[in-house]
């Protein structure tokens, strides 16, 4: 927990130079940069792409422009929390980094220690009149958004959908083109695969054994489909409407047959969930985009799948049933990712904002992209560098602009396991009423009593 941070001395990387003029006009600036990256270790070609493509080319713009700019990177190439936890120090005592790479779900939690401002309030009028917002759908600003309040620039992102395999579907008597448009229209899915020996109908993610891949890919999709949210109005959801309807669906798919429930429980569960999908044993399985890219890539996949790009199909996950999703929606997602902030006591905020917008602008994103095909929060760079891989562009034309995402709260990881529990609870034979009531008392003492829990 940030605020439990003991304060210590430590010798924090300068905001710009001492020396220098502050403002919007100086003539020379100082900047630095900061990400978990490193050359030749974590995420390398992140920090590659900082050093030889980021930083002159920013010193040369600036120098056009009459501007004398000394910008550094600071590298990390350490675990997630040990990288928090120094980003905390630094913005505590009032230094760190001009520009600093965070996960999209630290940014609520910053905000709330008092350590990240909107970007329009350290950057003034410029942050809002950027260009690449046009081109970064809202639903995907929400990763870098805390209460309707612009944070940082999203990097990239990801969307859930449900795969299918259409040989399967074939031999049931499905289409190959299929869009389910209600949770019953799954459900109706998997009751005609059932017939077919020795296949598992619907693969949804279930128990704490999976993990928070099972909010991701399970719960979480669900609860936007049926209209709710986990965190919404200063309120965590509780045993309320949206969370029974969501319980429900696993207590139809597990209870009734649709899905193999022990499968839930198996520490190595989700691997085994890839290679039986890959073999032709799963019907439906709901996952992410990842699940393409890197379980059954036919190249270099965990799980192979040589004929993946004809035999496996994608749909978008539907509402509880058209318009019954949040916003009113007929499809929904979740998607998560990184985000880029400003420091609040940067010396030079005009400026870091200036670095911050050329690092996602258009040219900038396909730089760091380097050729692998992968989703970016702009429409325009995925436009382009998606154009031969239909899986993908589906995910950023389709997906994006329905999509989540988790609350950005320190809690948030506790909620997450009670919110897998319950899953296992409806998997496993209770309730959806059952799993909704204990799924509340759990979530009433993690976040501090009834009074922050909507039931």
């Amino acid at each position: 927990m940030l605020a439990a941070l003991t304060a210590v001395a430590l010798t924090a990387t300068a905001c710009g130079g001492p020396s220098e003029p502050a403002g919007k006009d100086a003539k020379n600036i100082t900047l630095t940069i900061s990400a978990n990256s490193i050359v030749g270790g974590k995420n390398s070609a992140g920090a590659e792409w900082i050093e030889k493509w980021v930083i002159p080319r920013f010193v040369e713009a600036q120098k056009a422009k009459g501007v004398t700019a000394k910008v550094t990177f600071v590298p990390s190439g350490v675990d997630d929390e040990q990288y928090k936890t120094k980003l905390a120090l630094d913005l505590r005592s009032k230094g760190g980094a001009d520009v600093m790479a965070v996960d999209g779900i630290w940014v609520g939690e910053f905000v709330q220690a008092g350590y990240l401002k909107p970007l329009s309030e350290v950057a003034g009028d410029q942050a809002d009149a950027w260009e690449g917002w046009s081109q970064i759908p809202d639903s995907v600003q929400g990763l870098g958004s805390f209460e309707d309040k612009r944070y940082g620039i999203p990097l990239g992102t990801d969307g859930r959908v449900l795969y299918y395999n259409k040989k399967l579907f074939a031999q049931a008597g499905l289409p190959a083109d299929w869009q389910p448009k209600s949770w019953q229209e799954i459900l109706d899915a998997g009751t005609k695969l059932k017939a077919l020996p020795g296949v598992t109908p619907i693969q949804l993610n279930a128990g704490t054994a999976m993990g928070e891949a099972t909010s991701m890919q399970g719960a979480l999709p669900l609860l936007v489909g049926a209209g709710g949210e986990i965190w919404a109005d200063g309120k965590w959801a509780g045993g309320n409407q949206p969370v029974k309807d969501m319980l429900d669906l696993y207590t139809k798919i597990y209870g009734g047959g649709l899905g193999d429930p022990k499968l839930q429980q198996e520490a190595k569960g989700r691997d085994k969930s890839f290679s039986e999908f890959a073999a032709g044993k799963i019907g439906i399985l709901a996952e992410g985009d990842y699940f393409w890219r890197a379980v059954i890539n036919p190249k270099d996949g965990i799980a192979k799948m040589a004929d993946r790009d004809t035999a496996v199909g994608y749909a978008m996950i539907p509402a509880k049933q058209p318009g019954a999703g949040i916003r009113g929606q007929d499809f929904v997602s979740m998607s998560g990712g990184g985000v880029r902030v400003l420091n609040p006591n940067s010396k030079f905020p005009s400026q870091a904002f200036e670095l911050l917008a050329f690092m996602h602008s258009a040219e900038g994103v396909k730089a760091e992209l380097a050729g692998e095909a992968r989703i970016s929060a702009r429409m325009d760079v995925n436009k382009e560098v998606l154009a031969g891989e239909p899986m993908l562009s589906f995910v950023a034309e389709k997906v994006l602009p329905v999509t989540a995402y988790r609350p950005p709260l320190a809690v948030y990881p506790q909620v997450s396991v009670a919110l897998q529990e319950a899953t296992a609870a409806a998997a496993s034979g209770k309730s959806a009423a059952e799993a909704a009531a204990a799924y509340q008392k759990k979530v009433e003492g993690i976040v501090g009593g009834p009074g922050n829990v909507s039931s």
